[in-house]
């Protein structure tokens, strides 16, 4: 009968681990996507050394996930206690490092809301200055997701150092339309744009843009974190079982 339930656990392990093995590969999967894709985040990710550093931190969590499950499933089969017990430091460790990430994330959710936002580009946003990383940043979101400021074209209204006198001026080149939501696209109307002729401008604000293209894929992205965790936590249940069950 203990016979029985220690291969029942082995096995259990052994899926558990195939899982926790796909999850990494995900994350791989994922993270080069993000620094690679010719579409527009690798220009965002590119100007912003958070966003840079974030990428590749995926990159390593995915590295990491995927030769821990290779080794998971390789020490439940074998049944070696050594690469168990390897194993479920390692895992107990990515699981508190996860969970203590989602707490912070918690904790400092108010700094995600369209008040802050606003604050933080009228007082960093210099307009075309590339050479600044905020500004960059801001009119590579506005570029590839087709918007124009958190709220709308009046966020660069209180912008300083633009002339508020002069829509010309104030008017960011981000905002305008171009046939293709690229740097390298070409402006339908660059001229119109910039003299204020609202038809050829990119009129909603990008906070409300990016949360209705993401909201699903938020509680996607939450729903599989839930389910990162368990099976992780699954993992080093069965884990030390099987470690303890093994003479």
């Amino acid at each position: 009968m203990e016979g029985d339930c220690l291969s029942c656990m082995k096995y259990l392990m052994f899926l558990f681990n195939f899982f926790i093995f796909l999850g990494g590969a995900c994350l791989l999967g994922v993270g080069i996507w993000v620094i690679v894709d010719p579409t527009g985040f690798r220009e965002i990710v590119a100007a912003n050394p958070l966003l840079f550093t974030g990428a590749y931190i995926m990159l390593a969590m995915g590295a990491m996930l995927f030769l821990l499950g290779f080794l998971g499933c390789c020490g439940a089969i074998r049944e070696n206690k050594c690469l168990l017990l390897f194993f479920f430091m390692f895992i107990l460790l990515i699981f508190l490092a996860e969970l203590s990430a989602a707490i912070l994330a918690f904790i400092f959710r108010e700094n995600l809301t369209r008040e802050f936002f606003t604050k933080e580009l009228k007082k960093h946003y210099l307009r075309n200055n590339d050479t600044d990383v905020f500004s960059s940043t801001w009119n590579s979101v506005m570029i590839t997701f087709a918007c124009c400021g958190v709220n709308g074209p009046e966020d660069f209204e209180a912008v300083p150092h633009l002339p508020s006198s002069s829509s010309e001026k104030a008017m960011p080149e981000a905002c305008c339309q171009r046939e293709l939501q690229s740097r390298e696209g070409t402006f339908v109307n660059r001229e119109a744009c910039l003299a204020g002729i609202e038809s050829f401008q990119n009129r909603q604000g990008c906070y409300t843009v990016i949360l209705n293209s993401f909201e699903t894929y938020v509680y996607l992205a939450g729903a599989l974190a839930i389910g990162v965790l368990a099976i992780e936590l699954f993992a080093m249940i069965f884990a030390m079982c099987l470690f303890r069950g093994i003479q």
